[in-house]
């Protein structure tokens, strides 16, 4: 123990919507943290706020399961994105405190590696996907083996033929300009009713995707037996779920097969480790959701470093959501995120490895940063997925 506390802390909402978080000790140490729902900025930094000053401020950052079991079991009501992206956040600034303290990066602290390197995968397309075949093909070029795409735009509870035949026409088009050795993942974003799910499930399945992830809402996962009897191709998901509680019966449905946790929702370094164990008993792969800031990725590697079943990293430079501002920018050292060969490296530096650009980020503060999602409705005027 080192005497030190957590002494104080900033929050800063920076473009294009994240939420930074930095975390000061007594003795000058400090760590960051990426507590951030997308949309719900101004909500989660009142719940960080709320956690900080009613429980962590003065206490010794280094019990970090401590402190993660008292933010978590201390209230009453518990769970769900708002609180679980709080406690990642605080989570992921303790732990880039305890490795800068100790010397080593977090990875050391959770049992050392069990990889080199981490393949990634880029984005391609936007909400509602164009022109992908072209722009897979600009990603290969550049050295990606993997890219992702939305699978479709809005779609109707029970949508027409040509939507269906529109989905399968996008992946094959992509497919013929990666090629056979590419991998697609597919994302239905929770966009499509169990009905959908089937009928796109057996249109995709000839162009062999990686995954097919969020193919029907989370609270419908129930749903995702039915879904998996029409297809082989695998099924992803878990970008929408918050802790090993809701893993839980997921796993024991023995049907998912990738699961997509997310370092900044499901509350950060401590419980994703965790999940990812509960995977492994399962023989379940892990592919952590990652469409944030450089804070949430360096805290993903991190985990990826020291777990053996993770399969691939999403990651979000250049995604159609970064117009303003992208992970880079926020690094003192850029190429720390280098990717070469479709892999990216493990930054082995103390802490989360990285070093963010303070001065860039009390620049960006008083940026237009209240991004939130469109509202999409069907032709009939009701509420659609986005």
């Amino acid at each position: 123990m080192s005497g030190a506390t957590i002494a104080d802390y900033e929050l800063f909402a920076v473009p294009p919507r994240w939420l930074f978080l930095r975390l000061e000790t007594s003795d000058g140490l400090v760590g960051w943290g990426e507590p951030v729902v997308e949309g719900r900025a101004r909500t989660v930094r009142t719940a960080v706020e709320e956690l900080l000053d009613s429980y962590l401020l003065g206490k010794d950052p280094a019990p970090i399961e401590d402190h993660w079991q008292a933010m978590y079991r201390g209230g009453f009501y518990r769970g769900g994105p708002v609180l679980m992206s709080a406690i990642a956040g605080i989570d992921q600034a303790l732990w880039d405190i305890k490795g800068q303290r100790l010397g080593c990066p977090v990875y050391e602290l959770l049992g050392g590696r069990a990889r080199e390197r981490v393949r990634v995968y880029s984005w391609i397309g936007g909400d509602e996907p164009d022109a992908v075949a072209e722009e897979a093909a600009r990603k290969v070029e550049e050295g990606f083996s993997a890219v992702k795409m939305n699978a479709t735009p809005m779609l109707e509870r029970v949508d027409d033929p040509a939507s269906v035949a529109a989905a399968a026409d996008r992946l094959a088009q992509v497919r013929e300009a990666v090629g056979e050795n590419i991998d697609v993942g597919v994302d239905l974003h929770g966009r499509a009713t169990k009905t959908m799910a089937k009928r796109l499930a057996v249109a995709l399945e000839p162009y062999d995707p990686l995954f097919i992830e969020e193919p029907v809402l989370p609270e419908h996962n129930d749903a995702l037996p039915e879904v998996a009897r029409h297809t082989s191709i695998p099924i992803a998901t878990g970008e929408r779920m918050f802790s090993r509680w809701d893993y839980k019966s997921l796993f024991e449905q023995g049907i998912v097969d990738i699961i997509q946790p997310d370092l900044s929702h499901a509350g950060g370094i401590s419980e994703v480790k965790k999940i990812a164990t509960m995977a492994e008993a399962y023989d379940v792969s892990v592919a952590p959701h990652c469409p944030l800031g450089p804070i949430a990725l360096a805290s993903s590697l991190q985990v990826d470093a020291c777990t053996p079943n993770v399969l691939i990293q999403e990651q979000s430079l250049g995604i159609h959501y970064n117009q303003t501002s992208d992970v880079l920018d926020y690094l003192a050292d850029p190429t720390i995120f280098a990717y070469e060969d479709g892999y990216a490296t493990i930054p082995d530096d103390p802490g989360l490895g990285i070093e963010i650009d303070e001065e860039h980020v009390r620049e960006q503060v008083d940026a237009d940063v209240d991004w939130h999602n469109p509202i999409w409705r069907h032709a009939d005027g009701s509420v659609a997925e986005w």
